[in-house]
């Protein structure tokens, strides 16, 4: 049994599990920097801890300091949410010891999926289609090129413990090997501690199609269909929708089959997203989120389900609730990230928000931790809202998009919202017709 849930986490995603934990009649403890004392997760929750200064070292990352918020407070379950420490193995580990219930995957799973080498590995040996490319990290500069050299240009270096772009580079011919693996290899090291990277084969102009996944501690996996996470800059996701206009129910079937068929051989517990890259037909693995995405929305809109009540339900040994049988996706949704910067640069833009108006109408959510005179701080994310629309079908749900879009003023702060109605009006993502490089284009006029 749980009872009262720490989150160990700020902003929307805080104050969305606290919504969660409402509903299920737990308590909760909203843990703050400074810097956040007068966020609304801070106010919605239960119980408040100030865990430390602005800066994340020293609070939302200071686990030390979360723990002993959970000891203080008596909160037996700790939600880690997205970003953070949510895919911290070690954390994930120390709370456990604590006995404290971890509210997603289990310490060994974050870590055997958190390597992207070794999570690549572990696809093939499940038999999930990968691209060609390295064994595992590559151990020189004669290695990266005797691999290019057998699968062929364009290849891609991958930080093994990467994520967000940081440690990748993309390499049109042998003269670029050397100096892309010598980047790649220091930036991963600055961002991550670990200089391991890995080749692959490089896809021109694939769609990043993602399947949410679902394990419980009785055995049961389930794959609640996909969202296409194609629009994006410098591999930071723009536009989510479900379903993807690019998936059959065919290919649907058999990547939700390969995405089980991973958690199976990891035996995976608790959300995750398994992600691929579709090409001509055809599907690849990428990597593995061990832990609820930003985008999760998207998914709750199209399916009916709680998945953040789901997270909370089956730490504590529940079973799943989906039902048994075929699963189909009802409607179509869209998640746009509404960011606090500057729409043609995409410098962050923190400051105080002067006005502030969500919109509303059918098929309209907002999740948010923002509100009028609310002061975005400088130190974090610069994600302040995720508008999410539904309708019957993508078109039903564009035309909603671009209402919602119109109706959503920000005052005091530059944020995304201009680019978003710029994009929802462009043909070609009218049409569906698109690639991890629409923005490329897009951005060129």
């Amino acid at each position: 049994m749980i009872s009262k849930v720490l989150i160990a986490n700020r902003g929307e995603i805080a104050l969305r599990i606290i919504l969660a934990c409402k509903e299920l009649g737990l308590k909760t403890v909203a843990v703050h920097s400074m810097a956040d004392r007068d966020a609304l997760h801070v106010r919605y929750a239960d119980d408040d801890v100030c865990i430390g200064p602005a800066a994340s070292k020293q609070s939302y990352l200071n686990m030390s300091s979360i723990i002993s918020a959970a000891e203080i407070t008596g909160a037996d379950a700790i939600h880690p949410g997205y970003g953070f420490l949510a895919e911290n193995a070690t954390f994930a580990e120390i709370v456990g010891e604590c006995q404290i219930t971890f509210i997603g995957p289990s310490p060994d799973a974050i870590r055997r999926m958190g390597d992207k080498a070794k999570a690549r590995e572990t696809a093939k040996n499940a038999g999930v289609p990968i691209l060609p490319g390295s064994d595992g990290p590559l151990r020189s500069i004669d290695e990266a090129r005797e691999v290019a050299a057998a699968i062929g240009f364009p290849v891609i270096l991958k930080a093994s413990a990467g994520g967000g772009g940081r440690g990748m580079r993309i390499c049109a011919d042998e003269t670029e090997l050397q100096s892309a693996y010598e980047t790649a290899r220091n930036e991963a090291e600055r961002a991550f501690g670990v200089a391991d990277v890995y080749l692959e084969k490089y896809l021109e102009r694939p769609r990043h199609i993602e399947i949410q996944v679902f394990g419980d501690t009785h055995g049961r996996i389930v794959a609640l269909g996909e969202r296409d996470c194609s629009i994006q800059r410098r591999h930071q996701k723009l536009i989510e929708e479900s379903p993807s206009p690019a998936i059959t129910e065919e290919i649907r079937k058999k990547m939700s089959a390969a995405a089980i068929q991973l958690c199976e051989a990891v035996g995976y517990v608790n959300a995750g997203t398994i992600e691929f890259l579709f090409q001509d037909g055809e599907f690849y693995f990428m990597e593995m989120n061990t832990r609820i995405q930003v985008e999760h929305p998207v998914t709750e809109e199209v399916t009916g389900i709680d998945l953040v009540k789901e997270q909370i339900r089956v730490a504590a040994g529940d079973r799943l609730s989906v039902p048994h049988g075929d699963f189909r996706l009802r409607g179509h949704a869209m998640e746009f990230r509404i960011n606090a910067e500057d729409p043609v640069t995409f410098a962050p833009h923190p400051g105080k928000i002067k006005e502030f108006h969500l919109p509303g109408g059918p098929g309209v959510r907002v999740d948010t931790a923002a509100y009028r005179d609310y002061v975005i701080p400088p130190h974090y994310d610069s994600l302040i809202a995720k508008l999410v629309v539904k309708g019957k079908d993508r078109m039903e749900t564009l035309a909603r998009a671009r209402r919602a879009l119109e109706q959503f003023i920000v005052e005091g702060v530059k944020t995304s919202i201009p680019l978003h109605r710029q994009i929802v009006a462009n043909e070609k993502f009218i049409n569906g017709d698109f690639s991890t490089k629409f923005m490329e284009t897009f951005l060129r006029g």
